[in-house]
């Protein structure tokens, strides 16, 4: 089964500003004093840039755009939330904590979109939403597809009974643990700490506090020949260091794609370390990262299903 993919599915910042109900438990939300307008134009300039970069990149995008009459949705330029899809051609609509985020899960336009571009949806299966525990995709899972494990930081979106019925279901091995910020809160999702390559792994250990929590999670990933570059906490939390994907484009190259901030936060060695993985694509989308509180893997979705 293929780790990574050359089709990812992005949405357009249309309603981006801060939003007041994630920020609850995302402690890298910034408020600003900038005019709403301002904030919305430079988040869409960012995301026009990022996305043309990755198709020059030979990425295939997929734009999923705002309809006339859909709701307010400050935060859907992070989609990887709602929704995973799967080799098997399934669609996976999942739980998400806040109300205003739950807005963002549009299946029939989704699929709509995907079926226009080719590919072939088998079921989309609608996760339980009792409204009081969830789990939110690939914020809260970081899946090595290679050997069938999904990582995750327990938090208030990521519940851990529904990770183990979940990934019981697909037939993945969970390695859950608990992993925590420099104001000891527990990190928001897991890919803000944790990235997963078909080689390697970007990870701060450090906010692993149970020595034996940590080093279970770094045999797994010694047992998978992953190469560990190891980040500290100012790393994660300041620069978005391992909110970061790996790829392969249309030409099977493999690419990895991350924001300018992760660029330059991290050291000379750990950068040579990341980039024999593959390319790397810095992206500028600081307005994003700082009011949004989220980076460039947030911003986008695999597309695993397969071609009709």
């Amino acid at each position: 089964m293929s780790h990574t993919t050359s089709s990812v599915i992005m949405v357009p910042p249309s309603d981006f500003c801060f939003n007041a109900e994630t920020a609850q438990d995302n402690e890298f939300q910034q408020k600003t004093d900038q005019p709403h307008y301002l904030v919305k134009e430079s988040a869409l300039e960012e995301f026009t840039l990022m996305v043309n970069q990755l198709r020059d990149h030979h990425v295939e995008v997929l734009l999923l755009n705002k309809h006339h009459g859909d709701p307010e949705m400050p935060d859907a330029v992070f989609p990887n939330n709602w929704f995973c899809t799967r080799h098997d051609g399934t669609i996976d609509i999942m739980p998400m904590k806040t109300p205003n985020r739950r807005l963002e899960a549009r299946p029939e336009a989704l699929a709509k979109l995907l079926e226009h571009n080719g590919y072939q949806i088998r079921e989309i299966n609608q996760l339980q939403d009792s409204g009081e525990a969830f789990l939110e995709g690939t914020g809260a899972m970081i899946f090595d597809h290679r050997h069938t494990k999904t990582y995750a930081a327990l938090s208030e979106r990521c519940d851990s009974q529904l990770l183990a019925d979940y990934n019981r279901q697909r037939g993945y091995e969970t390695i859950s643990f608990n992993s925590f910020s420099r104001k000891a809160t527990p990190f928001y999702h897991t890919n803000v700490m944790m990235s997963v390559g078909e080689q390697f792994a970007v990870i701060c250990l450090d906010s692993i506090t149970d020595p034996q929590q940590r080093a279970s999670v770094e045999s797994q990933l010694k047992a998978d020949k992953k190469q560990i570059i190891d980040i500290s906490l100012a790393q994660a939390e300041e620069h978005f260091c391992a909110n970061v994907i790996q790829l392969r484009n249309l030409r099977n190259d493999p690419v990895i794609v991350l924001s300018g901030s992760a660029y330059h936060g991290f050291t000379k060695e750990q950068r040579q370390q990341i980039s024999a993985h593959g390319k790397l694509i810095p992206c500028d989308i600081h307005t994003i990262e700082s009011i949004g509180g989220g980076s460039a893997r947030c911003m986008i979705a695999e597309n695993f299903l397969p071609r009709q």
